[in-house]
């Protein structure tokens, strides 16, 4: 005789695990009714100017309500989370903050989404309710005489036991998965809005590299002219120099070759120094990791590493490995000049595709990439290589810059 669970087990065990996504839905839609009237509160005040410092803050509360419902409509569907692509809201003036919420696309569709959660939510989470007695009342029965004929017929002729989901029970999972669907669909962009999104990523990061590139090539162009160049023309005046004095004078002679002796190996210190600028050589001797031990140890603050994801002895590839290393050199740089701080700590940590680095400091925050241009340089030198990178720096600290790099390893 078999002895698979009766399939009244296995129908209430499939709709209780449905059931509980359609029951977490009903305070979600709640929630949801209520962020509906917030939105539409917010956007009246914002309108006559009050409301306007509100309006990001709405924003990010926003985002992470529906971020949450992302994650649970992709864990009941089996399918990867995608975070959705919002523009930043961190830094810059409040009217660039503002601009941003409503000029986002993403922000819409989180908006849209609130007052059809409240309705199909809970319409969806009472009508899982009501299903559930009447499903017991009717599966319990009809699936209980079933399933005796069922193993009469397996007993019988050596069949195996066909699979039951009973007639009322069996629409909990059509119920979630319904839901979870519309979630996900009405929360996540569309493949062509994706692509012009992406399409817009990389004409604006191409356009950074491009801009970057040429004022890379002119800052080289700068310090070989003010630097070397002009080291290597005394260089060979002195030469000159100390060639007229050479029969006549020879002590003053020996004097000009001394100075150009010592306005040569200046003029390699220079080059050694832009050099430095276009590769750091640390970064080939010691890798990734030793070169940031070395900027941290530099550092005019203290400064905690860690670095256990390159330590490995596995090297990434040289672009991005002089990415990162300019990424936490400009960091530190920034942290000894402006920020005020008393300690740092880079994190360095290496994924299946991607490398993330973490540069922060206990500041007093406020850091804005419109003034001056090390924050704007690690953002375009980060984009060009097709990488992500975050910048948080509130009034009053702390300040974390995080980079996100394709890696491939």
């Amino acid at each position: 005789m078999s002895t698979d669970p009766a399939p009244l087990t296995v129908a209430i065990r499939r709709s209780w695990d449905a059931s509980r996504y359609l029951f977490i839905g009903i305070p979600v839609a709640l929630l949801a009714y209520v962020c509906a009237f917030l939105v539409v509160a917010v956007l009246m005040f914002a309108a006559v100017i009050i409301g306007l410092p509100a309006l990001p803050e709405a924003a990010k509360l926003l985002r992470r309500f529906t971020d949450f419902e992302r994650r649970r409509s992709a864990a009941r569907l089996g399918v990867p989370f995608r975070p959705a692509q919002y523009l930043p809201l961190d830094g810059g003036e409040l009217s660039e903050r503002v601009r941003r919420v409503l000029t986002d696309p993403a922000t819409w569709r989180d908006a849209l989404w609130l007052p059809v959660q409240a309705l199909i939510g809970n319409g969806l989470g009472y009508l899982t309710l009501i299903l559930w007695p009447v499903g017991l009342f009717v599966d319990g029965a009809a699936l209980t005489v079933v399933h005796a004929l069922d193993r009469r017929t397996a007993d019988e002729y050596g069949t195996p036991l066909p699979e039951r989901q009973g007639w009322v029970l069996r629409w909990h999972p059509v119920l979630a998965d319904l839901a979870a669907s519309w979630s996900r669909s009405l929360l996540t962009s569309s493949h062509s809005a994706e692509l012009a999104d992406r399409i817009a990523q990389l004409t604006e990061s191409r356009a950074g590299a491009v801009e970057a590139h040429g004022a890379e090539l002119r800052r080289i162009e700068r310090d070989l002219h003010d630097g070397a160049q002009a080291r290597i023309v005394a260089l060979s005046m002195r030469i000159g120099l100390a060639k007229q004095l050479l029969d006549r004078d020879p002590a003053a002679a020996r004097l000009r070759l001394d100075e150009a002796h010592d306005g040569a190996e200046a003029a390699l210190a220079e080059l050694r120094q832009v050099v430095r600028g276009i590769h750091p050589p640390v970064l080939t001797d010691r890798g990734l990791a030793g070169a940031v031990r070395a900027l941290a140890a530099d550092a005019a603050v203290p400064v905690t590493a860690d670095l256990d994801g390159v330590e490995d002895g596995r090297r990434l590839p040289a672009a991005i490995e002089a990415a990162a290393y300019f990424v936490v050199a400009e960091a530190l740089t920034n942290i000894s000049k402006h920020s005020g701080a008393t300690a740092a700590t880079i994190r360095i940590g290496r994924g299946p595709d991607t490398l993330r680095v973490v540069v922060g400091d206990d500041g007093h925050g406020g850091a804005d990439e419109r003034v001056g241009s090390g924050l704007l340089g690690i953002r375009r030198r980060v984009a060009a290589l097709d990488g992500t990178t975050r910048i948080s720096s509130p009034t009053g600290g702390p300040t974390d810059i995080e980079v996100e790099l394709p890696c491939g390893s």
